[in-house]
C-alpha cells in the first residue's frame, strides 16, 4: 500500500518526543511492503537540529510551514491508498484534518493517529464542533500511542467507528547495550522536554529528591531546563540527541521515567523512554500509572514510585548488581513482546483488513 503519512518530524527529535515512535512503527511497517512518503513541516527549527537523515525505508517531504505548503502537501493524499494524520503536528493541525482526508479518494483508509491520546480528548470532548470529533465518523480507525480500554472507550463514545492502541516498543537496531561512558556517569538520569503537564512532576520525582540526597548525582537532560533551579547536585544536559540515548541510558545507575499528567491519570501509555532504556538494559525507576505490568513486572523488570519518598528509597537500596539484573530481565522482555515489529504486524493487519473494507463499500 502506498501511506502518506502526516505527523510532526521523522528526521529529528528536537522538541519532538514522538520521534523514536514513527521511526521504530513505519521503519518495522515498510518490511511489509508498505510504500510510505511521511510530510513534516520545516518549523520549530527542528531541521536544523536532525538526528537522521532521510532514511531508504520511506520517502521524507519537508515543507514549508505557509499555506502554499500546506495546501501543495494536503494535494498529494490523493495519491495514496491509506491516508493517516497524527496528532500534533504543531502547525495547521485542524487544516491538516480536514484537507487530508477531504482529498483522499473513496477508496482510500482514512486513520488519525493519536500520539497524545489523553490529552488530545481532554482538548475535544467539550468542543462539539472540533475539527477531530467532526472527522471521526468518517475515519476507518483510530490509533493510538497508548491509554488502553478508558481511551478506546473515549474515542468510540465521540463517534469513532473503531479505536486500536499501537504502544510504543523497542527498536533493537537503534538502542542496545553499549560501554558506560564516564562522562555520562550519575546515580540517576531523566530525559524529557520542559513541558508544562510534567514539570510539577519532576520536582516531586527528580528535583526534591535530588535536594534530599546531595551525595547523590544527578543528571537532568531534555531542552527547557537551562534556567530551572536546581541543586548543585544536579547537571543540566540540554537536548540530547537520539544517538547518544544508549550511552545516557547504560551510564546511570537508574534511569527515571516520569509521565505527563494526562497519561499518568490516564495509564496505560508506556513513553517511548521505557522500551529504549529496557532496550540497553538499563534499570528502569518509573512513577506509578496504571497498567505497568502489563509491559514491565514490578521489582523485577522495573521498579516503581508513587512519590519522591519511594525514588530516594529506592535510589538508597539499589546496588550496581540489583540494577543489572532488573535491567537485564527488562532488556529480555521487551525483546521478546515488546519490539517495533510485534506492533508494526498489527498494523500491517489493521491496514489490510481496513482497505478491504473500504474497497467493498465504494464497489457496492
Amino acid at each position: 500500500m502506498r501511506i502518506a503519512f502526516y505527523g510532526s518530524s521523522l528526521l529529528s527529535s528536537y522538541w519532538n518526543g514522538a520521534a523514536t515512535y514513527y521511526r521504530g512503527l513505519l521503519r518495522a511497517l515498510a518490511t511489509h511492503g508498505h510504500t510510505i512518503t511521511f510530510y513534516e513541516p520545516d518549523a520549530f527549527d527542528r531541521q536544523s537540529h536532525r538526528d537522521i537523515e532521510p532514511p531508504n525505508w520511506a520517502r521524507v517531504v519537508v515543507y514549508p510551514a505557509t499555506e502554499d505548503g500546506l495546501r501543495r502537501v494536503m494535494a498529494e493524499a490523493a495519491e495514496a491508498d491509506v491516508v493517516i494524520k497524527a496528532s500534533g503536528v504543531g502547525v495547521f493541525d485542524d487544516d491538516l484534518i480536514e484537507g487530508v482526508m477531504a482529498a483522499a479518494r473513496p477508496d482510500a483508509v482514512r486513520i488519525f493517529w493519536d500520539v497524545d491520546a489523553p490529552a488530545t480528548l481532554a482538548e475535544i470532548a467539550p468542543e462539539v464542533d472540533h475539527p477531530i470529533r467532526r472527522a471521526l465518523p468518517s475515519l476507518d480507525v483510530v490509533l493510538t500511542y497508548g491509554g488502553g480500554q478508558p481511551v478506546i472507550d473515549a474515542y468510540r463514545a465521540l463517534g469513532a467507528r473503531a479505536c486500536t492502541p499501537i504502544y510504543n516498543g523497542l527498536d533493537s537496531s537503534t538502542h542496545y547495550p553499549v560501554a558506560v561512558d564516564a562522562g555520562l556517569a550519575t546515580d540517576l538520569v531523566f530525559l524529557g522536554n520542559r513541558l508544562p503537564d510534567r514539570e510539577a512532576r519532576v520536582e516531586q520525582f527528580f528535583l526534591e529528591p535530588a535536594q534530599a540526597l546531595p551525595d547523590r548525582r544527578f543528571l537532568l537532560a531534555g531542552s527547557g531546563w537551562a534556567d530551572k533551579a536546581v541543586s548543585g547536585n544536579v547537571r543540566l544536559l540540554g537536548h540530547v540527541g537520539t544517538a547518544q540515548h544508549n550511552a545516557l541510558n547504560c551510564s546511570a545507575l537508574a534511569v527515571l521515567n516520569i509521565a505527563r499528567d494526562s497519561m499518568a491519570s490516564t495509564g496505560f501509555s508506556p513513553a517511548t523512554r521505557v522500551f529504549e532504556a529496557a532496550g540497553a538494559g538499563a534499570c528502569l525507576l518509573t512513577d506509578y500509572w496504571d497498567g505497568i505490568e502489563l509491559f514491565l513486572v514490578p521489582d523485577e523488570e522495573i521498579l516503581v514510585a508513587r512519590d519522591g519518598r519511594d525514588v530516594m528509597r529506592h535510589l538508597s537500596e539499589l546496588t550496581p548488581q540489583r540494577a543489572r539484573a532488573i535491567g537485564d530481565r527488562a532488556r529480555l522482555k521487551v525483546l521478546s513482546e515488546h519490539t517495533y515489529e510485534r506492533r508494526a504486524a498489527l498494523v500491517d493487519i489493521i491496514l489490510r483488513e481496513a482497505l478491504q473494507a473500504r474497497r467493498a463499500a465504494v464497489a457496492a
